[in-house]
C-alpha cells in the first residue's frame, strides 16, 4: 500500500497546472462524477480531476504523481462494474475521454488508429462510409481504451473475438512517465516478450492507454438476425451447442432467461414476444451463406422444441432487437423499481454451460433474489444481475454470497470469475483460488517491476 506523503497531491496540482490549467479541477461535482463507475462499491473521491487532451500530458502528468507518490487512476466513459475507476487511495482521476479522435484509418491494411476515449459507436459511425466497421461491442457506451484496460468483449465474440483480438498495437505510458510502443501493424510476430497482451487487461494498473491500433473488419454483405423462444433454459442453450459442434459460423448468440425476458418486453416494447427462454442470433456474410447458416440454426432450434423462430432482417427491426438486448441490465433494474443490480460474470467451457446454468438458475431460487439472467453464450459468457432493493441494505451482504456461489460453481467447472468485466475491486477474492498464490505472487512482481511506487489504480486486482 502506497502512503501519501501530506502534501503531495498539493504540490503535483500545483505543478500540472502549468500544462493544464483549468483541465485540473478540484470541483466537487466533477470529483464525485469520478468517485466510481457503474459497480454497488462505495465510491471515494479524488484529490482532483485532470483532462489530459494528449500523449505528452498525460506522460507529464504521470511522471509528477511517480515523482510525489500520488496515485492515478484513468477514467474513460465510468461504464465499470467492478469498481475499476473508484480512486480508493484518493490522488488523480486522469479522465481520457477527450482525447477522442479517430487518427487514422487504412482500408488496405483493414486497421485505424485512434486514441482511448473513442467510443465504438462513434468509431463505427467513422467508418461507416468506408465498408468498415469494428466488430468488439460490450453493449454499453464504453471507451475503446477503458475496453482495452478490462480485456472487454461482447456481443460478437463467437465469430470476431474479443478486444485481444483486435488490438494491434498501442501506445502506453508508464509509471514514470516513459512512452513505450508495444505490438505492431503486422498479422503476426514472433520477436519477445508480448507486452502488448499484458497490458490489455490490466485495468491501468500497469501503464495508461494513449493512443490503439485496431484490426478491422469489412461490413458483410448480408445480416439476419433471428429470436426464438423455448419451453426450458436448458433446450435454449442444447440449442446452442449443438449450433457450435456443428461449426454454424453464427455472428452473435445471446440468451436471455424468462425473467429477463419479461423485463425487456416491459422496457424496450418487444412485441409479439413472450416472457420464456429466449435467444437472440445474427449471421454475417454472403446472402447465399446467410440463408445457409439460419436454415441450419432454425432446424437445430426445432429439434430442440423452439418455436417461433422469427426474422428480422430490414436495420431498423434488427437494430431494436440489439438495443433490446444493450439495454438487459436497464430493463432488470427497472423491473424492480428501488433496486440496484449486481451484475455476475463467469465463462465456462461450452460442455458445462447448461449445469453451470441450471445451478446458478437454483441457486436463485433458494435465495429468494430476482436475478435475471442473460449471456454471450456462444463463448461461454453468462451474468446474472441480482437486484437488491435500496431501503434494504442488509441484504446486501446475502446477494453477494449468491454471486460467490455461481462463481464458485464456474470455477469448480473449470470456468473463470470473469469472461469480461475484469477484476477490478469486486473479484479479487476469487484470483486466488483461481490461479493459486504462486500465480498470483508472479503477477505482483510484474507490478512491483513496472510500477515499484505502487500509484498506478492501486487497491485494484490485487488486495493489497
Amino acid at each position: 500500500m502506497n502512503n501519501i506523503a501530506p502534501g503531495a497531491p498539493d504540490a503535483v496540482i500545483a505543478a500540472a497546472q502549468a500544462f493544464l490549467g483549468e483541465r485540473i479541477t478540484r470541483n466537487d461535482a466533477l470529483r464525485q462524477q469520478h468517485s466510481r463507475g457503474e459497480d454497488t462499491s462505495v465510491p471515494t473521491l479524488p484529490d482532483a480531476v485532470a483532462f489530459c487532451e494528449t500523449t505528452e500530458e498525460v506522460s507529464r502528468l504521470v511522471a509528477l504523481c511517480h515523482l510525489h507518490g500520488v496515485p492515478v487512476v484513468a477514467f474513460g466513459a465510468g461504464t465499470s462494474l467492478e469498481g475499476h475507476v473508484n480512486p480508493v487511495r484518493g490522488g488523480i482521476s486522469l479522465d481520457l475521454s477527450r482525447m477522442n479522435r479517430v487518427l487514422e484509418v487504412s482500408a488496405a491494411d483493414l486497421d485505424c488508429l485512434i486514441e482511448p476515449g473513442v467510443t465504438r459507436q462513434q468509431l463505427n459511425e467513422f467508418l461507416r462510409d468506408q465498408g468498415l466497421f469494428f466488430p468488439v461491442d460490450p453493449g454499453s457506451h464504453a471507451t475503446i481504451g477503458g475496453m482495452c484496460a478490462t480485456r472487454a468483449s461482447g456481443t460478437n465474440a463467437v465469430r470476431y473475438g474479443t478486444i485481444k483480438e483486435n488490438v494491434l498495437a498501442m501506445e502506453v505510458v508508464l509509471a514514470d512517465g516513459r512512452v513505450i510502443q508495444v505490438g505492431s501493424r503486422a498479422r503476426k510476430a514472433s520477436n519477445g516478450y508480448d507486452l502488448k497482451s499484458l497490458i490489455i487487461g490490466s485495468e491501468g494498473t500497469l501503464a495508461i492507454i494513449t493512443k490503439i491500433r485496431l484490426r478491422l473488419h469489412g461490413i458483410p454483405e448480408a445480416t439476419s438476425a433471428a429470436v426464438c423462444q423455448f419451453e426450458s433454459l436448458k433446450a435454449a442453450v442444447d440449442t446452442v451447442i449443438t449450433t457450435l459442434q456443428m461449426g454454424v459460423p453464427v455472428a452473435r448468440i445471446e440468451l436471455l432467461d424468462e425473467v429477463q425476458m419479461a423485463a425487456c418486453i416491459a422496457y424496450s416494447k418487444l412485441e409479439g414476444m413472450t416472457a420464456s427462454p429466449t435467444l437472440f442470433l445474427e449471421f454475417h456474410g454472403s446472402e447465399a451463406s446467410v440463408k445457409e447458416q439460419a436454415e441450419t440454426v432454425e432446424a437445430i432450434a426445432t429439434d430442440a422444441g423452439g418455436a417461433g423462430f422469427a426474422w428480422a432482417t430490414d436495420p431498423e427491426a434488427r437494430n431494436k432487437l440489439w438495443k433490446a438486448r444493450h439495454d438487459a441490465y436497464w430493463a432488470a433494474v427497472a423491473s424492480k423499481p428501488g433496486s440496484r443490480g449486481i451484475a455476475t460474470d463467469v465463462c465456462l467451457p461450452i460442455s458445462h454451460l447448461a449445469e453451470a446454468l441450471l445451478g446458478a438458475k437454483e441457486d436463485i431460487a433458494a435465495s429468494g433474489f430476482s436475478a435475471p439472467m442473460v449471456g454471450h453464450v456462444g463463448d461461454g459468457n453468462f451474468h446474472t444481475v441480482i437486484l437488491v432493493e435500496d431501503d434494504r441494505p442488509e441484504t446486501l451482504e446475502a446477494a453477494w454470497a449468491l454471486d460467490k456461489k455461481i462463481v464458485h460453481r464456474a470455477l469448480a467447472l473449470g470456468g473463470t470469475c470473469s469472461g469480461e468485466h475484469g477484476v477490478g475491486l469486486g473479484k479479487r477474492e476469487f484470483l486466488e483460488v483461481e490461479h493459486g498464490m504462486e500465480a498470483l505472487s508472479v503477477m505482483l512482481s510484474v507490478k512491483h517491476a513496472l510500477d515499484p511506487k505502487g500509484i498506478l489504480n492501486p487497491g485494484k486486482i490485487f488486495r493489497n
